[in-house]
């Protein structure tokens, strides 16, 4: 074989000679081919995914969502590094309108050394177990022991409140409330859990909890763990009511059990399949890693349902029902292989943006699609071969319900197709305004359980001493002296009162804060240690190289007030001519960090789009083809992200993600829409206006059930207890929604109202089914024409 005749044969496999799913469909075909080879191989697989579901975990790390996302995320991790922070801190709000009576600040003071000694903790900071330095050498109770009256313990209180700079944030103003702050042994949290931690510290605080006394704890941990809870309890009702919805809608559709039993069958494999693999992967699931086993599920329901329906079709028009099996293979395999490597290309396009959350959602999510489309062409033949040996029976037509829609789109395609495909590419293109104008946005309560207690005591300590949520800014020193030089001490100085004057007055500390010590005689060297080893370390490392300055915002801050703070900080850091001071902190690379990956998830949202609609042109070897699935494909997602725009939610983590993922899964209609037609032109040598009308009353019904399917199976996620969960649901139905528009009545109203632009065939030269005459169908395998090539126009047979 001559080199030249070689490569011509390479080009022509990749370009012409193959279907549109690029050969993928074998799969299926081996399965019909191999059924007991095929059989063991999916039994072991099983078994191999199944032994890791026991293993089944939701990582509550939200730092695993923005790790090595970029400059905030390397700032963060530097600073944690070299001081610590107060990120892992947990806050205990003691309230009591008597907490200056003796009586109950001794309980309060019981409370706090009980915190000490907890084999959790590593350190604590209250006013009770601090001291100041003493006149006379060493250092006392901030707050003395045995004071009799309420007024001793009130001035002991406003001392602090007033003078301390690490009191000034713990001490209500109206002295009825007291923050403890308790430091965990990460050590001990890694081993033990961060579960295991808070319910040890509730019961710790338990019997302190009097008619006199409430308390309520918050901080990062309890956050995290409450949004741990939410995720695990949302993964088990996803999977549980989607499954069942799906199971409901398709015996509604098919008005059959066993129909049902067999359409749900497959996602539920699927589903543990993904997990499985996921886990191997990953040893555990992510906030978003935990999404892809609810998108497999209601993905692998449309593509489950897309083949039953083909399948009963086939078998309904008089094919023996085997054999259906394999020409439904033939037919629709190419398409969900196509919209497989699509729903794939979306998935990847999100590894571009860094940051190791959206990495593992990217990878996660490309293997589900692989995972549901080799589910689908192998478990599912398997499965259809198997009930018919059992005895099913093929159920009456589908549901009125499902085929309502199909009359009046075909009446508006076929009498008003012109208008209505210009008035969809007007529209869409109107929707490209609101694309570029919409801004990233990042909410901090968006990523905590609705209804925390945590984030309610965390406002309540906001109202009372002005708030918790720390920033930091990393001081370089030059004098390295641990007990910090005069020169490095203006140099903190300097940077702790530019932050004062963001953030307000006693609302940062750092060890140019307690002058108040130093004014009475004390030393610097006195002072620092005063505070004991831990709490020093938080002020100046050991080697005295670097200071840190903290100051404490409210939990709750807009992020563009947040940005826009974190930038004047930075400018007067330039201009005070310390340029190499760094701002870090959890809330600046939580908020920077997701600007950063919006914009780049926006970025490949755009990539993908093109990316995709240059892979269906090429996989139909038609650029008509991918123009037609433009608009309609286009159109939902824009049209979700003006609804962002103009509702000023704005673009946020899994907002991109959902469109991006949603954008794939809409496609799917498209396509399948799209190979029934060329099917229907090539193979049934059917005109283009009756090829479009076959196709639409065809599998009209196969669209309208699956979008029912996903639209229902993600609606179930807008009631997660997670905010950025729910609003991911909700763009995903609204996308769906707009989606279904798009292929029942702006699709056929652009083939229609394209005419003869649509004549032309593609060059693929594979046939997509293989069948008998039927009476739906009576050339059947008469028609010995493989495919047309480009300018061709297959001579039309009549409805």
């Amino acid at each position: 074989m001559s080199s030249p005749s070689w490569f011509k044969r390479v080009l022509a496999r990749l370009t012409y000679d193959r279907s549109i799913g690029f050969g993928l469909e074998h799969l299926g075909l081996t399965t019909v081919r191999y059924p007991r080879l095929m059989a063991l191989g999916v039994l072991l697989f099983s078994v191999l995914c199944f032994t890791q579901i026991p293993k089944a975990n939701v990582d509550g790390d939200l730092l695993r969502v923005y790790a090595h996302s970029g400059h905030y995320y390397d700032a963060y991790e530097h600073l944690s590094e070299t001081f610590g922070t107060f990120e892992n801190d947990l806050y205990v709000l003691v309230n009591s309108e008597r907490l200056a009576e003796p009586e109950i600040i001794e309980q309060v003071r019981s409370l706090a050394f009980e915190l000490e000694l907890n084999e959790f903790a590593v350190g604590t900071m209250s006013p009770f177990t601090l001291r100041k330095p003493s006149p006379y050498g060493g250092s006392e109770p901030a707050v003395p022991e045995g004071l009799q009256t309420a007024d001793e313990v009130a001035f002991a209180l406003m001392d602090l409140q007033q003078n301390d700079p690490m009191m000034r944030n713990l001490i209500t103003p109206d002295l009825n409330g007291v923050v403890l702050i308790m430091f965990p042994n990460q050590d001990v949290v890694k081993e033990r859990g961060a579960k295991a931690m808070i319910a040890n510290l509730r019961e710790t605080i338990a019997p302190f909890q009097t008619d006199d006394i409430s308390i309520e704890i918050t901080g990062p941990p309890v956050w995290t763990t409450e949004m741990l809870n939410a995720a695990v309890d949302d993964q088990v009702k996803f999977t549980v009511y989607g499954f069942a919805l799906g199971s409901l809608i398709a015996l509604l559709a098919l008005r059959s059990i066993a129909g049902a039993l067999i359409v749900a069958a497959t996602p539920f494999l699927a589903v543990m399949w993904s997990m499985g693999i996921i886990l191997l992967f990953f040893g555990s699931f992510s906030f978003l890693t935990i999404i892809v086993t609810t998108l497999v599920l209601v993905i692998s329901f449309a593509e489950s349902m897309f083949f039953t329906f083909n399948w009963l079709a086939y078998w309904r028009d008089g094919m023996e029902p085997n054999k259906a099996v394999d020409a439904t293979i033939k037919l629709v395999g190419p398409a969900t292989a196509l919209t497989m490597l699509i729903s794939m290309v979306s998935f990847a396009s999100l590894s571009l943006t860094p940051g190791q959350g959206v990495r593992e959602f990217s990878m996660a999510g490309a293997m589900g699609s692989f995972l549901l489309f080799a589910c689908t062409m192998t478990f599912q033949p398997l499965l259809l071969k198997l009930a018919v040996r059992l005895g099913f029976k093929a159920p009456p037509k589908s549901s009125v319900v499902l085929t309502a829609p199909l009359p009046l789109s075909w009446f508006l395609a076929s009498r008003f197709g012109r208008p209505i495909a210009i008035l969809g590419i007007v529209i869409t293109g109107l929707l490209l305004v609101p694309y570029f104008l919409i801004q990233p946005r990042f909410s901090f309560e968006d990523f905590v359980a609705t209804e925390s207690t945590a984030l309610t005591a965390a406002e309540n300590i906001d109202e009372g001493v002005g708030g918790v949520a720390p920033l930091y800014i990393r001081v370089p020193l030059i004098e390295n002296n641990p007990d910090v030089g005069e020169v490095d001490f203006q140099r903190i100085k300097l940077v702790h009162e530019l932050l004062e004057k963001e953030l307000g007055e006693n609302k940062v500390i750092s060890a140019a804060s307690m002058t108040n010590y130093t004014d009475s005689g004390f030393t610097r060297g006195e002072v620092l240690d005063a505070v004991g080893p831990f709490m020093r370390r938080r002020f100046v490392t050991d080697d005295g190289s670097q200071a840190l300055v903290t100051g404490f915002m409210p939990t709750i801050i807009d992020s563009d007030v947040l940005k826009d703070l974190v930038h004047r900080v930075e400018s007067e850091l330039a201009a005070a001519g310390i340029p190499d001071a760094e701002v870090g902190g959890f809330r600046v690379l939580t908020t920077f960090a997701t600007d950063d990956i919006v914009r780049g998830l926006q970025l490949d949202l755009t990539v993908s789009v093109l990316v995709n609609l240059g892979l269906i042109g090429f996989a139909f070897q038609s650029f008509r083809v991918a123009l037609a699935s433009a608009i309609p494909n286009l159109f939902p997602i824009l049209g979700t992200e003006a609804w962002l725009w103009y509702s000023g939610a704005g673009l946020q983590l899994t907002t991109v993600i959902a469109l991006t993922i949603a954008f794939g899964i809409a496609v799917d209609d498209t396509v399948h829409f799209l190979s029934h037609y060329l099917h229907g032109r090539r193979e049934e040598r059917r005109s283009h206006e009756d090829a479009v009308k076959h196709t639409l009353l065809r599998i009209g019904g196969a669209i309208v059930a699956t979008t029912i399917i996903l639209c229902a199976g993600t609606a179930i996620i807008m009631f997660s207890e997670l905010p950025q969960v729910a609003l991911f649901g909700s763009l995903f139905v609204i996308t769906l929604a707009l989606a279904i528009l798009g292929d029942l009545f702006i699709l056929p109203a652009l083939l229609m109202a394209g005419g003869k632009f649509f004549h032309k065939l593609g060059n693929i030269r594979v046939r997509t089914a293989d069948h008998d005459a039927t009476p739906d169908d009576p050339m059947g395998d008469t028609v010995t024409r493989e495919g047309g090539t480009e300018g061709e126009d297959p001579e039309p047979k009549t409805a």
